[in-house]
């Protein structure tokens, strides 16, 4: 049963040294406790890619698939984007990031098509996965039944974009408006935070006997009083009673027992066509939502050039949050994981931009495959990806 747990934590391990500065321009480069690939290119256009870690362990995972999305010679041809935050550990980000775009590209194939379906049911399938793990790690590591990730997906695939989400990582459109040439953020992810009032009101209402469904603490709204986000992947021990007992810890247990999942695993699905004037998407983990607006960031992108645009947006945050513990950049750029963790969150920030000849040909112009996740790992079928510019 170690082996599982195991080979989940060496795959997010990341390493850590702060004064380091490796890595190829195929499987991105390492600078302390940032990582970044500046640039990139997928079937659809470009990419850029920027980690920040604040965390002992690194809880944020990302990754880019962009060639075939399902096991068929025919089938459906894109790019996929995964951003997943973890919280309470690596674990569930990690695992994620290991079987949701397999799991996808194995309902893809069955229906020989990508759609909202495909993705919901990848969904599903990631949970029940990991689900099995907390069975199995239950009875020697328990603590894993508090582990859970949101979890934010993009797909471009025909000419459409699916995003799916977990969680209140968030994907942002950036849309060029001809009439005055601005180029405008448009959000494209629903969040599932009990900050937001309408969240708190659709959970209450789902839990119409429970009066403390939802619990001011500290300032902060959270469910049961414990986590900010309604829906995730993970977190057993509030989506199933028979891991909400001991030896889980205290502080993780309810009061009383509950009949009916209190968190929800259903991703929030959002489909649309790409317009020419779509310039740009920028994922990201909540991490950068705290310290820049959607439009700040969005302007970040259009004002700058392409490469390096993660790590600028990155940088941007930090600058932020620096200035408002009343600290230099260049001081909190200094402080180690862990410690780091007070002043903000682990960050992961990917940025799309899209080619509209590319998009409309993508779906019968098929070339070269990329995998790529974020702190590295990359898997290339040719030599797709554009040198590094540092």
């Amino acid at each position: 049963m170690l082996v599982t747990l195991m080979n989940l934590l060496r795959a997010c391990w990341r390493p850590s040294n702060r004064h380091a500065r490796t890595g190829s321009d195929v499987s991105g480069r390492q600078d302390g406790l940032l990582w970044y690939k500046d640039t990139g290119q997928h079937v659809n256009g470009e990419f850029s890619m920027a980690v920040v870690q604040a965390n002992n362990l690194l809880e944020d995972q990302c990754q880019i698939e962009s060639g075939p999305l399902s096991f068929l010679d025919s089938g459906p041809y894109g790019t996929f984007v995964g951003v997943y935050d973890g919280h309470g550990g690596p674990e569930t980000a990690c695992y994620i990031n290991e079987h949701l775009f397999p799991n996808l590209k194995r309902f893809a194939s069955e229906q020989n098509s990508m759609s909202a379906d495909v993705l919901k049911k990848a969904y599903e399938a990631t949970e029940d996965g990991f689900f099995s793990v907390v069975t199995k790690q239950w009875p020697i590591k328990p603590q894993i039944a508090a582990v859970g990730s949101c979890c934010l997906v993009g797909v471009i695939c025909g000419g459409m974009l699916y995003v799916a989400n977990v969680g209140d990582s968030r994907v942002v459109l950036g849309r060029h408006v001809k009439a005055t040439g601005e180029v405008l953020a448009v959000q494209l992810s629903a969040e599932h935070n009990v900050s937001i009032e309408s969240v708190r009101k659709e959970l209450q209402s789902m839990h119409p006997e429970d009066r403390h469904i939802v619990v001011l603490k500290h300032n902060v709204w959270r469910v049961k009083g414990l986590i900010q986000v309604c829906r995730s992947i993970g977190d057993a021990y509030l989506k199933k009673q028979e891991f909400n007992r001991e030896p889980l810890f205290a502080k993780f247990r309810l009061r009383e027992p509950f009949h009916k999942p209190i968190l929800s695993s259903e991703p929030s699905i959002c489909v649309q066509p790409l317009q020419p004037h779509d310039q740009f998407l920028i994922f990201a983990s909540d991490g950068l939502w705290e310290h820049l607006t959607n439009q700040d960031a969005v302007d970040i992108v259009h004002s700058n050039p392409r490469s390096g645009c993660a790590r600028r947006l990155i940088r941007a945050a930090l600058q932020e949050a620096a200035k408002k513990r009343e600290m230099r950049y260049s001081d909190l750029k200094k402080i180690d994981r862990g410690i780091r963790r007070h002043f903000h969150d682990d960050i992961t920030v990917i940025v799309v931009f899209l080619d509209s000849s590319l998009v409309s040909k993508a779906s019968t112009q098929r070339g070269p495959a990329l995998s790529l996740r974020g702190g590295g790992g990359a898997t290339m079928r040719s030599n797709t990806l554009a040198p590094a510019t540092l």
